[in-house]
């Protein structure tokens, strides 16, 4: 990967450190929030990935960037919970639907709620321009990642 004039391999492993801090930090805020409707961040965001449309364990592995056994756990945990249910599917006998039921729309909601108050507070705090900055840098540092490794390893839609 050639790097643009005056960006060096330290400031790049400074950057990869920053984001790997604000990556546990907003991992840490994520408990809180999903604490709100008394869900982990993990739960909070397979309930959010299967909240439309249809997906199975390994797909919502794959949109997750996490290993198939974890969302499955994960899932299992939801059912068992009874926030959803697995559905047939008719393209794949042994791979079912995961849906939200009634319970567990009404919970993904208490957490989006909260979620969206948080991000107001923090909005405001940082500013429109100085998060369209931050988004458009961090997309073009996953695209530069994505073109450096193939794409293989990082689903499209993760940052």
């Amino acid at each position: 990967m050639t790097q643009p004039s005056g960006v060096g391999p330290d400031e790049m492993a400074l950057l990869v450190a920053d984001v790997f801090d604000a990556a546990g930090v907003l991992r840490r805020y994520g408990e809180r929030t999903a604490d709100s409707g008394g869900q982990t961040q993990a739960r909070w965001q397979l309930l959010s990935v299967v909240s439309e449309g249809d997906w199975t364990v390994p797909m919502a592995a794959d949109r997750l960037g996490t290993s198939r056994q974890a969302v499955q756990r994960v899932a299992n945990e939801l059912v068992a919970d009874g926030l959803a249910a697995f559905d047939d599917n008719p393209r794949h006998r042994r791979s079912p639907f995961l849906r939200l039921n009634a319970e567990g729309r009404r919970v993904l909601g208490v957490i989006n709620r909260e979620a969206r108050r948080r991000h107001e507070l923090l909005g405001a705090r940082l500013g429109a321009p100085d998060i369209a900055a931050v988004r458009a840098v961090l997309g073009q540092l996953t695209a530069a990642v994505r073109a450096e490794i193939g794409g293989g390893d990082l689903p499209e839609g993760s940052a």
